[in-house]
């Protein structure tokens, strides 16, 4: 046995003990206020049960205080038959409560026992007994109802032998209350008896035993007996109230208050007519308005409160009951077609990059992202997607990636509390960061606080924010892969466009000529060498040239490469009117043009691994030459095999531009800075 065992049967030998052995005033006072305390406690459990079972231990715990009570009624009687005195707390009562006068306190007195007694002993006995009637009653079909759902497999074996267990709980648990209603029923005839017995026998002993006068002796004991019955009627009373919540408890989610302000207030409009009953009281009755309308105003103002929570409630279950038909939508076979559904571009970020993202945070991203796709649109002549923009929690904190049609493409970390610092072209030792690479381009760069910040401006460090750099990231990463967001809707929409004023053209290639998706092969090629496609009108117009003698889609390209010639030569001039060049040697243009296989499937490069790279580290190391003297390297060969050479650099060099002769307008300067012959030694011109 534990302790708190020991400690349950020591109370128990203890009220017995009560019944024999006279107990001190000062003990008795504190008896009485611990059966106070007790019965609140009891009472307060009963109003915050859920179901009865959860208080099953009520039945032995009411008669155990009420042989408590009891014990306590024969100590107190003893003590103020013999001591003429029942301890403090029953002389606060009999004098200070009831006023000190006799009759007061008898009618208050019975009032409680009637209460008590009549009102609500009476129903709570009636209440368990039906209880347990109607629960032994339904056992049969329970117990059948739950064999059904164990064959059918709803429930487990140990769902079954739980519910079992739970339907027998039940019917003892009604049963043991049905008979202890009927130990508080005589614990109320008991305590009418004993204070009857007190008044009587304090009488007798006052006048006979110790010769006190017959009005004095009256006062006395009927004042300490009515305190006595007093002190033991309200911890009944306490009690008898908590065995009726208990029995006429439904089960329910919440305890007894959230029940009653849940379900009393259901119906916050029914309060205004409340009000409205009361104002017209008010001003129809002689009663005072000033006592009915201060109660009338605060019934109102709590409807009023009522109703807008009530519709902040309607409002968010609205909600959840659209989550719950979205889900079951889901569910459904069809719904599986809207999950094929790939988005062209996607921004997923870590929650720390949330405030770049949030307007109520003073991000701006999604401004800077419709600037971008007006960018890409006055650039290269595309109409960009809707991006998608989302946190991912799977992604670091300071993480975010880009997807192209489902698929990631490039990432980047960044510092929100930070600057992206980048030098232009020698470091400066005193600035101090945190060493990384610029996302959108690779360069070297310091992550520098804002104290820093001014300091690597003075320097000559370009100073970019965190959310420069995702959008500069984002953009680059959207002209890389532009040709990828090209398909045949999107050319369609483009040619309708060009419909609009040139019907002329549209008309005479599409679908005579060509169909769409061999114009959308044209623009893919050239996009993927960055080449914009917004003058689509001379496109189409040289397509409509030259779409009637080859239907080859690289050899169209070069035409049309060739028809954009001052666009191509504006896009890479410097602005000194010159345009820097690598030149291929005539070695190598040779060799290239001796690696062309034509076959009736098509012309394609086909060099050997050797020749291959030597020519890949001539270019290699003239292109490395060219950036670190800050010049963009451009590669510029014959018409001839410039769709070749493009072919074969871009494995290695995508972002390296190659030209032809025919591609570039005749008043511009060249200047060849280089020439890439087979061997590694090339030959340089300043």
């Amino acid at each position: 046995m534990k302790t708190r065992d020991y400690a349950v049967l020591l109370s128990v030998i203890m009220i017995v003990i009560m019944m024999v052995i006279p107990l001190p005033p000062l003990l008795l006072d504190f008896l009485i206020i611990a059966n106070l305390s007790i019965a609140l406690t009891i009472i307060l459990v009963a109003m915050n049960t859920r179901e009865a079972l959860q208080f099953s231990i009520f039945p032995s715990l009411i008669l155990l205080t009420t042989l408590f009570r009891l014990a306590l009624n024969v100590s107190t009687t003893r003590s103020i038959l013999s001591n003429q005195t029942g301890g403090e707390v029953i002389e606060t009562f009999g004098s200070f409560v009831v006023g000190g006068e006799v009759i007061i306190g008898i009618l208050v007195f019975l009032i409680l026992v009637i209460i008590q007694f009549l009102v609500i002993t009476k129903g709570s006995e009636r209440v368990a007994e039906v209880a347990a009637r109607f629960t032994l009653d339904s056992m049969p079909g329970k117990q059948m109802s739950i064999d059904a759902d164990l064959g059918a497999g709803m429930i487990s074996d140990q769902e079954a032998k739980k519910s079992r267990e739970k339907i027998g709980q039940e019917a003892d648990f009604y049963g043991a209350m049905d008979g202890a209603s009927k130990f508080v029923k005589g614990d109320a005839i008991a305590g009418i008896i004993i204070t009857i017995i007190n008044i009587i026998g304090g009488l007798i002993i006052g006048v006979v035993v110790h010769g006190m006068p017959i009005g004095e002796a009256a006062e006395l004991f009927t004042l300490l007996s009515i305190g006595d019955g007093l002190v033991s009627q309200i911890p009944a009373l306490l009690i008898s109230t908590a065995m009726g919540i208990v029995v006429t408890r439904a089960v329910s989610d919440g305890n007894l208050g959230s029940d009653i302000t849940k379900q009393l207030f259901a119906y916050p409009k029914m309060l205004y007519v409340v009000s409205g009953t009361l104002i017209l009281i008010a001003f129809l009755t002689p009663i005072n308005p000033m006592l009915i309308l201060p109660v009338a105003g605060l019934i109102a103002f709590g409807a009023f409160k009522m109703q807008g929570a009530l519709n902040d409630l309607e409002e968010e279950e609205k909600e959840a009951t659209d989550d719950d038909k979205a889900l079951e939508a889901m569910k459904k076979p069809e719904s599986i077609t809207d999950l094929l559904h790939l988005d062209a571009i996607e921004f997923e970020f870590g929650y720390g990059l949330i405030p770049i993202a949030d307007k109520n945070q003073g991000g701006d991203l999604l401004d800077r992202v419709i600037m971008i796709r007006r960018q890409c649109a006055m650039e290269l002549g595309i109409i960009v997607p809707v991006i998608r923009i989302r946190d991912n929690i799977q992604l670091g904190p300071s993480e975010y990636v880009i997807k192209i049609k489902g698929n990631k493409v490039a990432s980047g970390d960044i510092m929100l509390d930070r600057y992206l610092a980048m030098s232009g072209g020698v470091d400066d030792d005193s600035i101090e960061g945190i060493a990384t690479h610029e996302p959108a381009f690779g360069m070297p760069a310091l992550w520098v606080t804002e104290d820093m910040k001014e300091e690597a401006e003075m320097a000559g460090y370009a100073i970019i924010d965190p959310p420069s750099v995702v959008s500069t990231h984002l953009t680059e990463v959207i002209k890389r892969h532009a040709h990828e967001l090209v398909g045949r809707q999107e050319v369609k929409s483009l040619i309708d466009n060009v419909r609009e004023t040139a019907p002329a053209v549209v008309e005479e290639l599409i679908p005579h000529m060509m169909t769409i998706g061999e114009v959308q092969k044209v623009l893919m090629k050239l996009l993927q060498e960055k080449v914009s496609i917004r003058n689509l009108l001379m496109i189409l117009e040289t397509l409509a040239d030259y779409a009637g003698h080859t239907k080859d889609s690289e050899l169209l390209t070069e035409y049309v490469r060739q028809a954009l010639s001052r666009q191509l030569t504006l896009q890479y001039v410097n602005p000194g009117g010159t345009l820097q060049v690598l030149t291929a040697g005539a070695g190598l243009e040779k060799k290239f043009m001796d690696s062309i296989h034509r076959t009736e499937q098509g012309n394609y490069l086909s060099m050997d691994p050797e020749t291959s790279q030597k020519v890949f580290e001539s270019i290699s190391q003239q292109a490395t030459q060219l950036q670190q003297t800050g010049i963009q390297p451009i590669l510029l060969t014959s018409p001839s095999i410039r769709l070749y050479m493009r072919q074969f650099i871009e494995r290695f060099a995508p972002d390296l531009p190659v030209l032809s002769y025919n591609e570039l307008e005749s008043d511009i300067e060249i200047q060849s800075v280089g020439v890439i012959n087979l061997s590694t030694e090339a030959v340089s011109v300043s």
